[in-house]
């Protein structure tokens, strides 16, 4: 059986299953705050960015890791495996999965960059996935097919509690940002084909809400939803409240809760919360 090692970035945090595989390996996203660069979860956690973006004002956006970065770890892995499998957030949201490829080039052992399309711990639940179908058996090839369907029935949808970060990070125009701002809206965001898409604009959070869980509420009573995940920037309390209320409604469902992390948060902000699940036949 090859050896193999599971590479993957910050923008999903590791649940307990794995960051006890030691197997897997992150590679930082870059977090830059005026000017000055941080290592996502090594020189940067999500408590000091919320803190600094809330008291500070500060002007903080992202970079994927650099080619040099990933060749480096792939040089120090391939003396130790067969076999490389990197799982990363969306192409169309972030350089990561070009200069992961570039780095592969660069060294002899094999490299299969799965792009998932997605962020955050969606994008883990994809690695997961590949984990089982090859120790089941699967050759890389049909493990990847397998799981591309998988990745494609999924929806996430987030609800961006404040437009200020997203407007400070560049991902909100003046015009959009001021027209929201007096307007109150909470909107509701999307990714479809790896691409951020604003789903609805409902005029407060209580609305927001009743969207979101309609259209989750949809999917499990077709029969197609075995877990799921809250997805949260730094309000853990708020997370916990949808997964009691999921949990209630649908005690069947398996409930993740995750925090969206700093890479993800420098653009939408400590308030965010949202539900992501993959459509299972």
């Amino acid at each position: 059986m090859e050896r193999i090692a599971w590479v993957t970035d910050s923008t999903g945090t590791l649940d307990e299953e794995l960051s006890l595989n030691e197997h897997v390996y992150v590679v930082p996203m870059i977090v830059i705050i005026d000017g000055k660069e941080y290592e996502d979860g090594i020189d940067l956690l999500p408590d000091e960015l919320y803190r600094r973006m809330s008291e500070e004002k500060v002007n903080a956006t992202t970079s994927q890791p650099s080619v040099g970065r990933f060749h480096e770890l792939y040089k120090e892995l391939e003396t130790r495996y067969d076999r490389i499998i990197a799982v990363h957030l969306s192409s169309e949201l972030s350089g990561t999965v070009s200069a992961s490829r570039q780095a592969a080039q660069m060294v002899t052992i094999p490299v299969d960059i799965f792009d998932t399309l997605l962020i955050s711990f969606p994008m883990l639940l994809i690695m997961k996935r590949l984990m089982h179908y090859i120790g089941s058996g699967h050759s890389i090839h049909d493990a990847f097919v397998k799981t591309r369907l998988y990745a494609g029935n999924h929806e996430t949808y987030v609800l961006i509690g404040s437009l200020d970060q997203l407007h400070r990070s560049g991902r909100l125009t003046s015009a959009q940002y001021i027209l929201g701002s007096l307007l109150s809206f909470k909107p509701i965001i999307s990714i479809e084909n790896g691409l951020l898409h604003t789903k609805s604009k409902p005029r407060n959070l209580n609305k927001a809400e009743k969207l979101i869980f309609s259209d989750f509420r949809r999917s499990v009573e077709a029969g197609k939803v075995k877990e799921c995940t809250v997805l949260y920037g730094a309000i853990s309390e708020q997370a916990q409240r949808w997964k009691k209320m999921i949990s209630e409604e649908f005690p069947d469902v398996l409930i993740h809760v995750s925090p969206l992390g700093s890479a993800i948060g420098v653009h939408t902000g400590e308030q965010t919360i949202g539900i992501s699940w993959f459509n299972e036949d």
